[in-house]
């Protein structure tokens, strides 16, 4: 269970993207031509917390800017604006008493476990490289130190001599998790974790991460685009579309009567036992390009409820329930 001290916050944060000029647009300004200089927001003004011990699920389509979030968190990439805060310190200049520095406290999984490996390095150097580098453990302790963690991921300690391309998927997956681990994280961004897993194999990562949540104390971000993984791993979801977060809720309570009409859109579609035979209706329309968002509510051409309120004012994410945090016109016009 998650205490009511959150771990890690987020304050009004967002991330630009400068589009760059392509090669016509290149040759053009060679002979004068204007070239528009937009950007893309593919974060825009989210502020979420996270109770320690907690796992929060964070769900989308793809592009919505639910991995660029992960990366700000995890230190990956610098934030446009707002804050991110450990333990009630900005993570980018404060250590946390008593721990690692905050940016080993908290680590990330990454979605596909064969880019993310050295291919040149063997699993001891490639887990046991950054505990040595901080000196959480010495060179003459680390061989064991790997051996253990492989052991903690339920892979054979023999395997640390190999290379990433010797291993299944599942098994490279297990090493990403294990290097994560190694530096004695708090917190652990899971970005498409299992999304490149077969089907047979996602199961068993997942609950990999359920009992190292409670071997380790870890607390979760959880990112997916995937509903029934979600719903089977966390204790509260957060939804995000183009940028920005529309609803959160405790997970039974979300999956159970959601709120927001797109979390509606999204939930009608997921396969339940005994649902019987549905047409398939997706969410109507395309997501609207991000660099140029439409006015208001970024969900209102795709809306079957948008009134000219939502074409023209973008809603704030305010509390209609306890724990229950939704972006929608619809809470306050009725």
């Amino acid at each position: 269970m998650s205490s009511d001290q959150p771990i890690l916050e987020t304050r009004g944060l967002s991330k630009q993207f400068a589009r760059r000029p392509d090669l016509a647009e290149r040759i053009a300004a060679v002979f004068g031509a204007a070239f528009d200089a937009r950007s893309v927001r593919a974060v825009d003004d989210v502020s979420l917390s996270v109770s320690r011990g907690e796992v929060l699920g964070l769900v989308g389509e793809s592009g919505c800017g639910k991995s660029t979030l992960g990366r700000m968190i995890a230190g990956i990439l610098p934030p446009s604006s707002g804050d991110i805060l450990y333990n009630g310190s900005d993570i980018r200049t404060h250590a946390v008493p008593g721990t690692a520095p905050a940016d080993l406290a908290v680590q990330m999984v990454f979605q596909d476990p064969m880019s993310s490996l050295n291919p040149r390095k063997r699993v001891l150097d490639i887990i046991g490289e950054a505990p040595r580098v901080h000196g959480i453990v010495s060179a003459a302790d680390s061989d064991q130190y790997v051996a253990e963690l492989l052991h903690q991921v339920g892979l054979d300690a023999s395997y640390r001599r190999r290379y990433p391309h010797q291993f299944s998927g599942g098994q490279r997956q297990r090493i990403n998790i294990a290097r994560a681990l190694a530096v004695k994280p708090a917190f652990l961004v899971c970005d498409e974790a299992v999304a490149a897993l077969d089907v047979s194999i996602q199961a068993q990562v997942l609950n990999l991460f359920m009992d190292l949540r409670e071997a380790f104390d870890l607390t979760y971000l959880f990112i997916s685009h995937d509903l029934g993984v979600v719903e089977h791993l966390s204790d509260r979801v957060a939804i995000m579309y183009l940028g920005r977060i529309v609803e959160t809720a405790p997970t039974d309570a979300l999956y159970r009567d959601p709120n927001h009409p797109y979390t509606r859109a999204l939930l009608q579609e997921v396969p339940r036992v005994g649902a019987g035979r549905r047409r398939f209706t997706p969410v109507k329309g395309e997501i609207p390009s991000p660099l140029n968002p439409p006015a208001g509510c970024h969900f209102h051409p795709r809306c079957p409820q948008a009134t000219a309120r939502c074409r023209n004012e973008a809603p704030a994410l305010r509390e209609i329930a306890p724990q229950r945090f939704s972006a929608c016109h619809l809470n306050t016009d009725s």
